[in-house]
């Protein structure tokens, strides 16, 4: 066999095993997201949990995302923060963040719901700015350890207003300076309506994208592609030479 043979050989093999290892990455990221969107579905089913006892019994933060809770407090409206979003139906505005004190002292970060961009000023939306306790039921979300993926603008604390949920700027703007004790995560509230509408709850998007099956298919598709062409190629060069 000469040598330029055995290099296409090695080449193949080589490139092969590559492409059938990513097959098999993808085929176990697909169970892993199976596994992932079956556990969050299951959660999502169950029934809200008094904050103060989903803390005692899960703190772990593998069992916050998506955990529904139930809270109740008095809000702190004049420490709103506005996270820059798109509503459900492609309006442009602000998911309105607002501080509300638990009865043991604590604060909760609060994701009340979606305003339109021109109604972020408090003024705009009198009725909604509710006084004494309430109660809210909501789902847990896990704050955002750095900047998402993508072109994501600068946060503008001066202003309040937030392009991804860094949970260490919200607390800053809710009253460090106040040695205010936050709970470590936020609570989006469901679409119970507010008076006045705005702001309008149930802003949560619970979707995992699942495209591993395809991205399988398509890694051992190269790698049964490659073995073909290889081996035509040595074929040809065999034949050519007899």
């Amino acid at each position: 066999m000469r040598l330029y043979n055995i290099i296409t050989i090695i080449v193949m093999i080589v490139g092969i095993t590559i492409l059938c290892a990513l097959g098999t990455w993808q085929v176990n990221r697909l169970y892993w997201k199976e596994a992932l969107i079956a556990k969050v579905e299951q959660r999502t089913s169950l029934a809200p949990m008094e904050i103060n006892n989903f803390l005692d019994r899960q703190m772990l933060e593998d069992n916050w995302p998506y955990s529904p809770v139930s809270a109740k407090g008095i809000y702190d409206h004049s420490k709103e923060v506005y996270f820059f979003t798109t509503s459900k139906t492609g309006r442009s505005g602000w998911n309105v963040h607002t501080p509300m004190l638990l009865d043991n002292g604590k604060y909760l970060i609060v994701n009340r719901g979606f305003v339109p961009y021109d109604m972020r000023e408090p003024e705009k939306r009198i009725e909604g700015q509710v006084r004494g306790k309430q109660s809210i039921t909501g789902f847990v979300r896990v704050p955002e350890k750095e900047v998402p993926n993508g072109w994501f603008p600068e946060n503008n604390p001066e202003k309040r207003e937030l392009y991804w949920r860094d949970y260490d700027v919200f607390v800053d703007l809710m009253g460090k300076d106040e040695n205010r004790e936050f709970i470590p995560f936020f609570v989006d509230v469901n679409d119970a309506p507010n008076p006045g509408g705005w702001p309008k709850g149930g802003t949560t998007i619970i979707s995992f994208p699942n495209s591993h099956l395809q991205y399988a298919v398509t890694w051992y598709g190269l790698a049964l592609a490659l073995l073909g062409v290889g081996g035509f190629f040595l074929y040809s060069r065999r034949q050519k030479h007899d």
